[in-house]
């Protein structure tokens, strides 16, 4: 059973949803943009059956409990700080999962932290040093990217809102979410104060965190999950990936599958492919 619970670190609560025996190993799940820890509901069950601790929680801004208010509190350094103590809480030691945005904190947690993650899987954001060349090699890269700069806007939250968050159900519909999980994702993001800490997160990254060229190669044990009609990615920065990964690693292509894997149709190869990585790291 899937039990929801508030988990005390430094800056605030953050809340989060745990399924599994308290003695199994910690599997950490970080979501992206725009989702919540909703986004993991088949995996954290998932998880659990396999014998894992899974932890889900709502990340800094999305969780009430730890919404600061600063752009600069959103900075990449922080959201990563959020996972080492959450490690911290879950035994010091913990298999790694983020999707989108969630993604991005796993590959710089995994890339200054390897002694703190047992196994990292990523889906759907590639190594941001990767990203980063694609947008030399993959014209269209930058089509696909140029929703980000749109989130520089003060008004942005609003515009997103506005009748019944008719842009926002259509941006994640339009990528194949059904209408029953939109309304999942909305109990958090329908709420405008926490819209707008989510997209914080692309405002202190001033443009250029999503790329980041200097992050280092992943040593840990690595899986990337990538589907091939990701409208955000593309396959030049999905194959690049490997280059930066000096560990064990595995790329799964999803055929058919878009940018929002765990809710696309797309959640069983999820879930195969990360309790098949963690049983054979």
């Amino acid at each position: 059973m899937i039990e929801t619970v508030e988990l005390a670190i430094a800056d605030g609560r953050l809340r989060a949803d745990v399924c599994g025996p308290k003695e199994g190993e910690p599997v950490l799940l970080l979501h992206g943009f725009p989702q919540t820890r909703y986004t993991w509901r088949h995996q954290l069950r998932s998880l659990a059956e396999a014998g894992f601790r899974a932890v889900a929680p709502d990340q800094r801004g999305y969780s009430p409990g730890l919404r600061p208010l600063p752009i600069e509190d959103y900075h990449v350094d922080r959201l990563v700080a959020d996972v080492i103590e959450l490690a911290d809480q879950l035994g010091g030691r913990v298999h790694l999962v983020g999707h989108d945005w969630g993604g991005q904190v796993a590959w710089l947690t995994a890339s200054r932290h390897p002694d703190r993650l047992s196994t990292l899987t990523v889906l759907s954001r590639p190594h941001p040093a990767a990203f980063a060349a694609s947008f030399s090699v993959d014209p269209a890269q930058a089509e696909r990217s140029k929703h980000h700069r749109g989130f520089d806007d003060p008004a942005t939250a609003d515009l997103l809102l506005d009748e019944d968050a008719r842009r926002l159900r259509r941006l994640l519909a339009g990528s194949g979410v059904p209408a029953e999980d939109i309304d999942g994702y909305l109990q958090v993001l329908g709420e405008r104060p926490a819209l707008d800490a989510a997209l914080n997160w692309y405002r202190a990254a001033s443009g250029g965190g999503l790329r980041a060229a200097d992050t280092p190669a992943v040593t840990i044990p690595t899986c990337y999950i990538w589907g091939t009609e990701d409208a955000s990615v593309g396959r030049a920065a999905a194959e690049a990936t490997a280059g930066h990964v000096t560990g064990p690693y595995r790329l799964v292509e999803v055929a058919g599958g878009g940018h929002f894997l765990t809710d696309d149709g797309s959640n069983s190869v999820v879930t195969e492919s990360l309790l098949d990585h963690l049983a054979n790291r």
